[in-house]
């Protein structure tokens, strides 16, 4: 199957996963496009082809003759969409040998270059977008679909030197639970790359440390004619909150290895608010001065209001896994030398976010991230390069060949 045909096939399956679901997988429609992965390794005449009661796909393109001593190298993407938007219904348009200018949407909806000028770098590529009412799914069905076309190369041709290679496929990354119950032992990857990422050439080892805030806040509520010294208005406590927060430590004021605390849900009512947090940092040491000053916030406002006013659940997801991935360089150099092999100029830099690698690489299983050539992740404005994909794919087989030398 062809990478464009596979990567159209994938994003017509809904798989958006949810925050408030205590399952896991965290829906039940990510295991039908996990079970349609498994069926098409066998397909492909895959060995050691499972998916086990959580939803983790696992298979191995067997190594060629004489590479059965090279190290295990694994491929690892997750399937499930952001639950920001809509994964449902998706109908992705192709522009081939796009002209560099704005793209329509739809009638209402542009996609202009002013507000994305990484688009300048498209021309000439073929893009494909949304049309404006869902997500792509290009995160990450775009690695999922360079992977699996990769694999079906390797198994179609034999001649090709390479040592095992496991591919592994996961629910729940956009939820931040994709490999809670990850059996790295099973996988059997000496190392193994994510192919998550998005600008083509990026290759990362460093992300976010990251940890969650869920602030409650109790009220009390009074007839607004009578409330004087007497109403605590819960929704003035969230609002307090988050002027105590800095300002310029917003995801919008910051970039490259700054971090930042970010509001990314407020419910409330007079009686009852609930404000949730992501708090990231690179730096470890950054990371938990701004836990420590989140607890000072709610300490204040404690002190303020009542401690029974005012609760905070803070609880670290993951960690930067660069002190994880440095003791292994060949892992990085490899990987630059496969780029450099595809024609792709190499952008190492930081994750502003996390990945499954990340907490791999701290269960044992070096990952660093590699490019999908997906843009705009978790909106409307999503988009990935058909032409960058198959750079992609092509990194994944000059992987494979390095890794047997």
């Amino acid at each position: 199957m062809d990478l464009k045909e596979r990567f159209l096939k994938y994003v017509s399956y809904d798989t958006q996963s949810s925050e408030e679901s205590t399952t896991f997988p965290s829906t039940e429609k990510q295991k039908v496009l996990l079970a349609a992965l498994r069926d098409e390794m066998e397909a492909l005449g895959m060995t050691e082809v499972t998916m086990d009661q959580y939803g983790y796909v696992m298979g191995t393109v067997p190594a060629s003759k004489g590479c059965e001593n090279a190290p295990v190298i694994g491929f690892i993407a997750h399937v499930d969409t952001s639950p920001d938007m809509s994964g449902k219904e998706v109908k992705p348009r192709v522009i081939d040998e796009y002209d560099g200018g704005d793209i329509a949407l739809n009638g209402q909806l542009t996609m202009r270059v002013a507000d994305f000028p990484e688009l300048a770098f498209f021309k000439g590529h073929t893009l494909i977008h949304t049309d404006g009412t869902t997500l792509l799914g290009a995160d990450d069905k775009a690695g999922v679909a360079e992977i699996m076309t990769a694999a079906e190369y390797l198994m179609a041709h034999p001649e090709v030197k390479h040592g095992k290679i496991r591919i592994g496929f996961t629910p729940d990354e956009e939820v931040g639970r994709g490999v809670d119950f990850f059996d790295v032992k099973a996988f059997g990857a000496d190392f193994a790359y994510t192919v998550d990422g998005g600008m083509e050439g990026e290759l990362e080892y460093e992300n976010f440390n990251a940890a969650s805030a869920k602030v409650e806040i109790q009220g009390r509520n009074v007839h607004p004619g009578y409330a004087k010294n007497k109403m605590i208005n819960a929704i003035d406590v969230a609002c307090e909150l988050q002027g105590l927060l800095p300002a310029s430590q917003r995801p919008q004021f910051t970039e490259g290895y700054e971090g930042f605390y970010h509001c990314v849900g407020l419910n409330g009512t007079v009686e009852n608010a609930s404000v949730s947090y992501i708090i990231r940092d690179h730096d470890a040491e950054k990371f938990e001065q701004k836990k420590v000053f989140m607890w000072a916030a709610v300490d204040l406002l404690k002190k303020k209001y009542g401690d029974q006013v005012v609760t905070l659940t803070l609880k670290d997801q993951y960690y930067n896994m660069r002190k994880m991935v440095e003791p292994h360089p060949q892992v990085i150099d490899k990987a630059l030398k496969a780029m450099e092999m595809a024609g792709v100029k190499p952008l190492v830099r930081p994750i502003r976010g996390g990945t499954d690698g990340a907490r791999l690489s701290f269960m044992g299983l070096p990952c660093p991230n590699l490019f999908t050539g997906g843009m705009n992740f978790h909106g409307k404005f999503e988009y990935c390069s058909l032409t960058t994909m198959r750079k992609a794919q092509q990194v994944i087989l000059n992987l494979a060949v390095l890794w047997s030398e």
